[in-house]
């Protein structure tokens, strides 16, 4: 089996440095801030793109996005945590599955953090937003993933917390669970998958099951 994990709300919270990021960049530019709950209710899709629905100016994006990620880099491990349960799943998942991070976040700084919880040497692929043209929902980060690994009579399942990350799922031809610990709600992922699940550790402890 090989099981894919989104990062931001599956198995890491890092809330609080994503909407920290995003107010010093809206101050550092002159744009006057948003509400947390507008910039929640975005996070999943990549920085350009949550950048544009926040009301920034097409020319002014990629400066933003710069900013954000020089702030994002300096904060990131100090005000990130594991969720409960992350560190459970994934060395339960590791007895019975090739376990590969699929994430939106920048994959050098996803590699540091999840170095810093001590959890990357479990994973054989870490696939990031540079890695890839096109992002969730897009099939190509998961595809890309698959590529690194040897798939050959294989149950592949991708575990997030939004749509984007069902819908990807759906569209590169693998087999998805949703959990509750992130950002979209019970109604919005029932929509795109039949498995929804408290968390990583029930979505793992549910994969083992199918596995005896």
């Amino acid at each position: 089996m090989i099981i894919l994990f989104d990062l931001d709300g599956t198995l890491i919270d890092s809330t609080e440095a994503i909407l920290e990021s995003f107010h010093h960049s809206f101050d550092r530019h002159g744009y006057e801030s948003k509400k947390d709950e507008e910039i929640k209710a975005l996070i999943g899709y990549p920085l350009d793109i949550m950048y544009e629905n926040l009301g920034v100016d097409s020319k002014e994006i990629w400066d933003l996005v710069a900013t954000y990620k020089e702030h994002y880099r300096d904060i990131s491990t100090q005000k990130t945590e594991l969720l409960k349960n992350a560190q459970e799943a994934v060395l339960l998942a590791k007895e019975f599955a090739t376990l590969g991070i699929v994430t939106t976040k920048t994959a050098q700084y996803s590699k540091l953090l999840m170095e810093h919880f001590d959890l990357m040497q479990y994973f054989e692929v870490l696939i990031g937003r540079e890695d890839v043209q096109n992002p969730k929902p897009n099939a190509e980060p998961i595809l890309k993933a698959l590529e690194k690994m040897d798939t050959k009579d294989r149950e592949i399942w991708m575990i997030g917390d939004t749509k984007l990350d069902l819908i990807a799922a759906k569209n590169a031809n693998v087999n998805s669970i949703a959990v509750l610990s992130g950002y979209d709600n019970l109604e919005t992922l029932k929509k795109f998958t039949n498995v929804i699940l408290n968390d990583a550790l029930e979505a793992a402890l549910y994969l083992q099951n199918r596995k005896k």
